[in-house]
């Protein structure tokens, strides 16, 4: 398996990156650590899914806003998160996202100036994000929420120092987060008329741990939970007995 130092090295299409799949493994792992305390602090039936299908958002958008035009070309297309869609399901099984985390790791150029070659271009994984957030954001447009997070680390989000500037891609990111601050939760909307509804993005060189995930994961997915317990009624979400044995019963069998 190739390290880190080799992937530059190969084209692009030969090799999985390994910095970023065992990134995005660590944040699963976090995932999962938010899982049991949600089932342990809420009597809810909680709902994973590892993608989103475009023809399940554009339908529910027709449904939502029949006024207005919606449309896809492939029944198979879909937006995946890194974590995938975290939900709590009402009594007739539809699912509410509480939690929808992304993990990205970016830049080579700290390896590549250590050997003396020029920088290479920055960017690649933030246009992808940005094409995941505008999808989902829409996915969302009916609730007063966007429980979405991104952690990102690299040399790419260098946050500067006396000596030199900060990475020109934090502002990409800025951008995607609707000129709002880094590395702070944004849940809610804001303005006048509630015109900007954000979504949460950690960004910085240093590696994000599982833990700050974690914490950071937990306290979207439980502020989510209260506010469709505040907006729909907590008994439309109360977890029927069947229910909550067979998810027992499958935590137990994992």
């Amino acid at each position: 398996m190739a390290r880190k130092a080799d992937l530059r090295l190969l084209r692009e299409g030969t090799v999985i990156n390994v910095t970023s799949k065992k990134q995005e493994a660590q944040v699963i792992l976090a995932l999962k650590e938010v899982v049991e305390r949600l089932r342990r602090e809420f009597q809810v039936q909680l709902h994973h899914k590892p993608l989103w299908l475009v023809k399940e958002i554009v339908a529910l958008l027709k449904k939502q806003f029949p006024d207005v035009d919606f449309f896809h070309y492939l029944d198979t297309s879909s937006i995946r998160p890194d974590g995938g869609v975290l939900s709590i399901l009402d009594e007739h099984g539809n699912e509410f996202p509480i939690l929808i985390p992304e993990k990205k790791n970016q830049g080579t150029n700290d390896a590549r100036l250590l050997e003396g070659l020029k920088r290479q271009a920055q960017g690649n994984a933030i246009e992808r994000l940005g094409k995941n957030v505008i999808g989902l954001k829409t996915a969302l447009l009916s609730e007063g929420i966007f429980p979405f997070v991104c952690f990102g680390d690299g040399c790419d989000f260098f946050e500067g120092s006396k000596s030199d500037k900060p990475s020109s891609i934090l502002d990409r990111v800025v951008t995607i987060a609707m000129f709002g601050h880094l590395n702070k939760t944004y849940l809610h909307p804001q303005g006048s008329n509630k015109e900007f509804l954000r979504g949460s993005f950690y960004f910085r060189e240093k590696e994000w741990t599982k833990s700050e995930m974690r914490d950071v994961m937990y306290d979207i997915a439980k502020r989510s939970i209260q506010y469709y317990f505040s907006k729909y009624g907590e008994e439309t979400f109360a977890k029927k007995r069947q229910a909550a044995e067979q998810e027992v019963r499958g935590s137990k069998s994992q």
